[in-house]
């Protein structure tokens, strides 16, 4: 069975939006970590948000884009599936290889869970990942915190209340001063 894996760049006070803050910490172990995880998965999950920010951005770019650390990022991520859960998209979606999830979002993940493959990866804490922890379906979460304040944004499970408890099960400093924390969901009955 494939997990489904999230991975979020968070500051200390839970911002998530726009983490054009996170470039100046980067560095080759950082790049190589999170190249190890995209390239432990085969396709990505994305809600309409997030999908219209990469789709805007990640086409354009090249393998001289590639991060430090990060051979092969740019080519992976841009050929790899990509499932969108929107209710407002239309097919045919402009990103290469966009596929819009067109049951509802828990049946046709743990449909995808159900398939051959590596990880499901999806790089977002909102309201998909939201909906996919109240249905059991997510695996591990690795939060990217780092080590600033940015004051307004858009938050980790913005609004939700209803998070299900998480059980920390690593975490690994980075020479940045970036700490990610492995985190997996506890199961509802």
């Amino acid at each position: 069975m494939r997990k489904v894996v999230i991975s979020v760049y968070t500051t200390l006070d839970g911002v998530m939006e726009d983490p054009s803050w996170s470039g100046q910490f980067w560095n080759e172990e950082h790049g190589k970590f999170a190249r190890d995880l995209l390239f432990a998965s085969d396709a990505l999950l994305m809600g309409r948000n997030t999908y219209e920010g990469f789709a805007a951005s990640w086409p354009i770019r090249t393998a001289a884009d590639d991060a430090p650390g990060a051979p092969g990022f740019v080519d992976r991520i841009n050929s790899m599936p990509k499932f969108v859960a929107s209710t407002t998209l239309h097919e045919p979606l402009a990103w290469a290889n966009s596929h819009l999830l067109t049951q509802p979002v828990a049946e046709a993940v743990a449909t995808l869970k159900q398939q051959p493959g590596q990880d499901l990866l999806m790089y977002d804490a909102g309201q998909l990942a939201h909906t996919l922890m109240l249905h059991n379906l997510v695996d591990e979460l690795h939060l990217w915190v780092y080590p600033l304040v940015v004051g307004n944004g858009g938050r980790l499970f913005g609004g939700a209340n209803d998070v299900p408890a998480l059980k920390l099960v690593n975490t690994r400093p980075f020479s940045s001063g970036v700490v990610l924390l492995t985190y997996h969901p506890e199961k509802k009955a």
